[in-house]
């Protein structure tokens, strides 16, 4: 059947894709210089079609979930259910599944905070996990694992890749920063693959199977996903070598001894929301909406936002991995997902962008240049001393400090003679004194440029690219900026040394 559409539509895209490659159909960038070209049709079509076939199969039924904001206010209070009703429903999950979901006071009262106090974050978890669950179910299936884990994604994050707890743990799968490392994850200061979704979840899939090969049981298994191994262990030796989790529940850290019921609670919730009148918000986007393609070369959020006419926002959205709003300049290639109908659009014109960029950065590099020999011819100004002039006084005249006098013109006492002639750097061309222990003393010559700083430079990297200055050199004479806080584009001086 989706072969014989293939066909048919292949047949009139092929008989007028020579004309429409070829056609003035163009999308262009903010720079007027640039154009960008179409997509090819023919392709374009294709991956629609592939692609149609799999979002229907993730879609909501508008007629089984509607999207009324009247059902997030109809409670279908838990204590209204008699608990035989409740137990026959986990019993019929328990049947597709290696957990005991067993029910009990505790369970019962996270079922009751999920579908009552919680009714607004149920909803939007069930709108987003069409998203985000049939990736989670790839890679369970992947390494063997029972696919109700997925769940515990809700109870770790609520499906927030970039959600961030009390103590660091980052992303839906919620690792912290040692055990990432462990488990391969990169973390620099513009990514952090815990907020990537897919990398996440293998390594959730990873950590929690050496689990399963130390204990045997997927309870337990949970119960050291939140608390960790040794946790979990001094539980079981407390509990006189017993190893059921209901049977050491108090021998287990305050929070852990609700991390299984909860995990039970949110199985029961997903599969029963209907019975508690709790319907999901509309996704914003499907799971099969978007794809991975992997660049090597900086480029912020806000670039690609102009020459894919897609908001940052969106972007953001796809990428949560990326905290800066950028992708960093990588010797491995870091990935950049977009939705399908911009993927095509960008690997069409991935090299030409990447051009386009380098001309204006190249641009805006001469455009500084000018600005600094502009600046040079203007800057220096030559003051004759006159009688009851002190050095305070000229220095507040110039905006500059007394310090700095001193430094430019050599003086090693604040004592001035009328007719003495005091070299100025007025609009601060010049770089400052360079007071802090073991800082280069190269710094006198009044000679520097600009850098424009790329994604992912680094003070270390600027100073290694122009040879024979320190980081030290560099704060000194930017000593007006705030080094936590560099961003891609910003300028900032760096002396030519001789």
């Amino acid at each position: 059947m989706l072969k014989g559409v293939l066909t048919a539509i292949l047949t009139v895209c092929l008989l007028s894709s020579t004309n429409a490659l070829h056609n003035d159909s163009i999308v262009q960038s903010t720079d007027t210089t640039f154009i960008l070209s179409a997509d090819d049709e023919v392709l374009n079509m294709i991956d629609s079609i592939v692609a149609a076939k799999f979002i229907a199969q993730f879609s909501l039924d508008s007629s089984l979930y509607p999207n009324n904001t009247d059902s997030i206010n109809s409670f279908v209070l838990v204590d209204n259910i008699p608990d035989s009703v409740v137990m026959h429903r986990l019993e019929l999950l328990n049947r597709n599944t290696p957990f005991d979901l067993t029910y009990n006071d505790y369970v019962k009262s996270f079922i009751k905070l999920y579908s009552e106090r919680r009714r607004v974050l149920t909803s939007n978890m069930l709108g987003l996990a069409p998203f985000y669950f049939p990736m989670f179910e790839e890679v369970l299936d992947k390494y063997n694992m029972p696919l109700e884990l997925k769940y515990l994604a809700i109870v770790e994050s609520a499906l927030n890749p970039q959600a961030k707890s009390r103590v660091g743990a980052m992303g839906l799968w919620q690792f912290m920063y040692r055990t990432g490392k462990m488990y391969d994850l990169n973390i620099t200061s513009y990514y952090d693959e815990r907020m990537d979704p897919y990398k996440a979840t293998v390594a959730a899939c990873e950590f929690m199977t050496d689990m399963y090969k130390m204990y045997g049981d997927w309870n337990l298994v949970l119960a050291a996903y939140n608390s960790g191994a040794g946790n979990v262990n001094k539980a079981i030796r407390r509990s006189g070598g017993k190893k059921d989790y209901w049977e050491i529940i108090n021998h287990l850290p305050r929070e852990t001894r609700g991390y299984v019921p909860a995990f039970i609670a949110v199985n029961y919730i997903m599969n029963y929301s209907v019975e508690h009148n709790i319907y999901p918000t509309n996704p914003q986007y499907t799971c099969i909406n978007y794809d991975t393609v992997h660049v090597t070369k900086g480029i912020q959020f806000s670039e690609l936002s102009a020459y894919l006419k897609m908001s940052e926002k969106d972007i953001a959205y796809f990428n949560p991995m990326y905290k800066s709003a950028l992708i960093p300049k990588s010797d491995k290639p870091l990935p950049l997902c977009l939705p399908s109908d911009k993927v095509g659009l960008y690997l069409t014109n991935e090299s030409n962008i990447f051009a386009d960029l380098e001309r204006k950065n190249a641009a805006d590099s001469l455009k500084l240049e000018k600005e600094v020999a502009e600046i040079r011819n203007e800057s220096l100004v030559i003051h004759r001393v006159r009688s009851g002039e002190y050095l305070g006084y000229i220095a507040k005249k110039y905006n500059v400090s007394v310090s700095n006098l001193m430094y430019w013109n050599n003086l090693r006492s604040t004592r001035l003679n009328p007719g003495d002639r005091l070299t100025i750097y007025a609009n601060g061309s010049a770089p400052k004194q360079v007071t802090s222990e073991g800082a280069s003393t190269k710094l006198a010559s009044s000679d520097f440029k600009y850098h424009i700083i790329q994604p992912g430079d680094t003070l270390w990297d600027i100073a290694k690219k122009y040879n024979g200055i320190s980081v030290n050199d560099l704060k000194s004479i930017n000593n007006n900026l705030n080094f936590k806080y560099l961003k891609p584009g910003m300028k900032i001086k760096v002396p030519v040394v001789g």
